[in-house]
């Protein structure tokens, strides 16, 4: 039955008591419990001590804590280097003052704490929080946890308000000038090798058979040979783009590597969307097509290392792409050729293939090989230079 009671209490109080105050709860209860029977003065100054104890904190913690709270940024997206800042109002929206408390703001894996003060009926008070982002990452803001607590940290009061805000970081860009690479292109499209009865580029003639749509009868050529002849056309393809970055941490030579080649996949995917090319990304489980560049940015700012990426990218990329006519490959300085080759052997002979390998503080190179361009990127600067040399 007392095993009972205890089990309900502690469920009660749970959330205000913390594990300290449980201990000296206890230790006062056992104290003065067994002072009668064993007599010990000291069971009696250590009981009578943690019952002073355990009361102050009790009276330390009460107040109102009533408050309203708001977060706000400066800009839900920014870059990396970019200034920003979180806003977080705090009003007394009741009829009494509230007491004193602490604001607990989650940012990502770090907290911002600070102290909140006595708020009058209608008073506010608005915390700014100004920092420089110095990594890709999508952050999460909030919501904000505000204590109210005792200097013991015996007793505590804890409530969560405002809104979870979502940040994206996005990574460092570089403008391109085109991405043809070496592709021609035209207003038909690419030519996919099909033969069919309707599309825009003509290929030749065959003998009409019962079905087929009387429009496309070549009326001439029928004349000439005696008989129905209906036209053919070769099918076009959309120049699709098929974008895949290893995240294998294993292929960099540091995490600065890493996060230029985050940069070259994103420098190229934003390229590609702004001359309305359709777009795959492929990045370890991730498997996305964006709609613009800025959604491309977005996903490109949660792009993590993955040890367990399949080293041969090309067998994910060919299951959610396998008829892109681009095929674009970023790596880490660590990928071996052999590695490269076995990969790009798998791609369709019609695509193209690019793999960018970036090599932070190497020579800018280009290598033509036969199935596959090789480019080395030493710096995101190169990039530019690099895909005009391609076009």
């Amino acid at each position: 039955m007392l095993k009972h009671y205890a089990r309900r209490i502690k469920h009660a109080f749970g959330a205000y008591v913390s594990p300290w105050g449980w201990a000296v709860g206890a230790t006062a209860a056992i104290s003065l419990t067994l002072f009668p029977v064993l007599r010990w003065h000291e069971l009696l100054a250590l009981g009578i001590v943690a019952t002073v104890m355990l009361a102050a904190a009790i009276a330390l913690s009460l107040g109102n804590t009533r408050f309203d709270a708001h977060i706000k940024a400066s800009s839900q997206r920014v870059t990396v280097g970019d200034s920003m800042r979180i806003i977080v109002d705090i009003n007394n929206t009741g009829k009494t003052a509230t007491t004193h408390a602490r604001g607990d703001l989650p940012l990502g894996e770090t907290h911002e704490r600070f102290t909140i003060p006595m708020l009058a009926s209608g008073q506010s008070k608005r915390t700014e929080l100004s920092f420089r982002t110095v990594s890709r990452a999508v952050l999460t803001v909030g919501p904000l946890r505000v204590r109210k607590g005792d200097p013991f940290g015996l007793i505590r009061h804890e409530k969560q308000l405002g809104e979870r805000l979502t940040i994206f970081i996005h990574p460092q860009t570089v403008r391109l000038n085109t991405l043809n690479a070496g592709i021609p292109r035209d207003l038909e499209g690419q030519p996919s090798g099909h033969i069919v009865d309707d599309d825009l580029d003509f290929y030749g003639l065959r003998e009409y058979t019962p079905g087929d749509d009387v429009r496309n009868v070549h009326w001439l050529s029928s004349a000439k040979a005696g008989s129905l002849m209906i036209r053919q056309y070769e099918a076009t393809k959309r120049t699709d783009t098929s974008l895949t970055i290893g995240v294998d941490p294993n292929d960099y030579a540091t995490a600065q590597e890493f996060e230029m080649a985050v940069s070259i996949h994103a420098s190229i995917g934003v390229k590609c969307l702004s001359q309305d090319r359709p777009v795959f990304t492929h990045a370890g489980q991730s498997f996305t097509r964006p709609r613009n560049a800025m959604e491309l940015l977005d996903q490109a700012s949660g792009i993590t290392p993955d040890r367990e990426d399949n080293p041969n990218l090309a067998v994910n990329t060919l299951t959610h792409a396998p008829d892109a006519s681009f095929y674009f490959f970023t790596v880490g300085s660590l990928k071996g050729l052999d590695h490269i080759k076995r990969m790009t052997k798998a791609l369709p002979r019609s695509a193209r293939c690019v793999v960018l390998q970036a090599h932070l503080g190497a020579n800018r190179t280009i290598k033509q090989f036969n199935n596959f361009t090789l480019a080395t990127v030493g710096e995101l600067d190169d990039l530019p230079i690099i895909m005009g040399v391609l076009a």
